[in-house]
């Protein structure tokens, strides 16, 4: 399979981890909430079967929204947001790792290099001494 070329979409047979099963994308509640398009969005690996790895958002979300994302970000269907805005069409196909926005005053979409998708937080400790090992696994 040749790969595609650098800001290209994948063709429909070159579907990999990162692009099936997930339908579901996490969207800002402000799209919604104040009717907002979407401005910025980036795609992280997926964290369960249903997640596409997408984040979309209208650029006017505070940190403190931000926090909260259980109540600010909504799972919604791509497919319904392709409905919603039809530029997102060929966007949704792009692999883990690309972020995109379009200011107000921008007739399109532009690929961003220099946003530091976020992670995941996880606390982990490393240790090559056996003894504290093995303190830790019988906790």
């Amino acid at each position: 399979m040749r790969r595609p070329e650098v800001d290209q979409t994948l063709p429909e047979d070159a579907e990999t981890n990162q692009t099936k099963n997930g339908f579901l994308a996490l969207v800002s509640r402000l799209v919604f909430d104040e009717t907002l398009p979407v401005r910025f969005m980036y795609k992280t690996v997926p964290e369960h079967l249903n997640d596409t790895g997408w984040r979309m958002f209208t650029g006017y979300e505070t940190e403190e929204f931000l926090e909260n994302e259980q109540v600010n970000l909504v799972p919604m269907p791509v497919e319904k947001m392709v409905e919603m805005d039809a530029s997102l069409k060929e966007l949704v196909s792009y692999n883990a790792g690309t972020v995109w926005e379009r200011t107000p005053e921008a007739e399109g979409w532009e690929r961003v290099h220099d946003f530091q998708i976020p992670a995941p937080k996880v606390d982990v400790e490393i240790t090559n001494d056996i003894d504290i090992f093995k303190k830790n696994r019988d906790e």
